[in-house]
């Protein structure tokens, strides 16, 4: 039985068992993670976080005091952050960002702010 009656998130209803779903999730996504290079940059900063949280859903079994540790909300959003997470991660699979590009990119592509506009933006 869950300990609270609602996450005053409108839409959002109260797990009724977080510490399960978290750490389902979160072994789906580092078995996701496992499939890219080990040295992708999306793979070993998403790794981190994710190992992190996982060992935080088995270090505390009082869910206020996984949320305060984890600090992103309440474990209702934690799934949700966790399910988001896990299906940017596949697609991140079929992306394979990590390859090189099939062209050069065009030249001052990655430069940042853009060249001036003469003209101010209505």
């Amino acid at each position: 039985m869950a300990s609270k009656l609602t996450t005053g998130l409108t839409g959002l209803v109260v797990a009724s068992n977080p510490h399960h779903t978290l750490s389902a999730l979160y072994g789906k996504i580092l078995r996701a993670l496992t499939k890219m290079p080990q040295d992708a940059s999306y793979r070993k900063y998403t790794e981190k976080v994710v190992q992190n949280r996982l060992k935080a859903v088995e270090a505390h079994k009082d869910v206020t005091t996984l949320e305060k540790e984890i600090a992103c909300g309440q474990v209702e959003e934690l799934i949700v952050q966790a399910e988001n997470e896990l299906i940017l991660a596949r697609k991140m699979l079929g992306w394979k960002p990590w390859e090189s590009l099939l062209k050069p990119a065009p030249q001052k592509q990655w430069n940042w702010p853009p060249a001036k506009i003469d003209e101010p933006m209505i």
